[in-house]
């Protein structure tokens, strides 16, 4: 039977050639995007505005006007940033509660946190990462000031990772919180939003996962008048959502802020507010 034998070696110079020209143009493309970046953001006033004032993004602007017009946040409150890096949300929420608020973050992506702020690393579409979000909330002292400025301790980050045993062990009083002592929260933000793939309705539909974990730990841990402010992509599923809210708030607002960015037309916040 004949033997069928292939050789490349005639075709290594080309491919060479071939991989060091795409890389190269590949190369210059992202150099070329990076620094279109770079000029929109020199140019756009409120990236510059979040420098002067040490915001950790020009996102904080789209919370300040949201609370400008609907007054979410008031001073002593207690308020649960999901999603919260880099943390400039976290921020606001701080300055907006203050003297006596507290602010805790949660993220799956490790950050610094904001001063002021409590965090805990995790996923938190994790069942037992909410129950020791739920867990920390219940101590009503967890993560608020002293009146001399200091952090009650849980001010800091903390990695779910190092409590998970003590919740699967059954840790005196994890889970055995009533509904009652579960609404300790005063405001719910939710600035999560999946990678995006490109294809409108995969991160529409993504997006509408996130909303939907965030709307039930809300409704979970929200006091009677707590509010709750969601950022999602829209699509088709966003209706539904805003009829979730109607029957759960007094009142429902969707809102694309001033400082949001014209390309990020399909983004957009609700609010809900009891």
């Amino acid at each position: 039977m004949p033997s069928l034998i292939l050789t490349l070696s005639p075709l290594v110079p080309d491919l060479r050639a071939f991989c060091i020209t795409t890389c190269h143009t590949f190369t210059v493309k992202r150099h070329s995007s990076s620094k279109r970046w770079q000029a929109r953001q020199q140019k756009d006033r409120y990236t510059r505005e979040a420098t002067v004032q040490g915001l950790k993004s020009r996102a904080a602007f789209k919370l300040l006007q949201i609370d400008e017009k609907y007054r979410i946040f008031r001073s002593g409150q207690t308020v649960v940033d999901l999603g919260y890096a880099p943390g400039s949300w976290s921020q606001v929420a701080v300055d907006r509660t203050k003297p006596n608020g507290r602010v805790l973050g949660v993220d799956i992506i490790p950050a610094q946190p904001p001063r002021g702020v409590s965090t805990i690393q995790g996923n938190f579409l994790s069942a037992e990462v909410q129950k020791y979000v739920q867990g920390f909330l219940c101590d009503p002292r967890r993560g608020r000031p002293y009146e001399d400025g200091y952090i009650m301790p849980g001010r800091g980050s903390e990695d779910f990772s190092q409590h998970a045993l003590d919740i699967e062990a059954g840790n005196p009083g994890a889970n055995r919180e009533s509904d009652s002592e579960l609404k300790t929260v005063d405001v719910v933000l939710s600035d999560m939003m999946m990678n995006t793939s490109g294809v409108s309705f995969k991160d529409h539909a993504g997006s509408m996962d996130l909303c939907h974990a965030a709307l039930q730990f809300g409704y979970n841990v929200l006091k009677t008048g707590g509010n709750f402010v969601c950022k999602f992509y829209q699509g088709a599923e966003d209706k539904e959502l805003e009829k979730q809210l109607r029957e759960l708030f007094r009142r429902v607002h969707r809102l694309k802020p001033e400082s949001s960015r014209n390309v990020c037309a399909a983004h957009e916040s609700i609010i809900g507010v009891r």
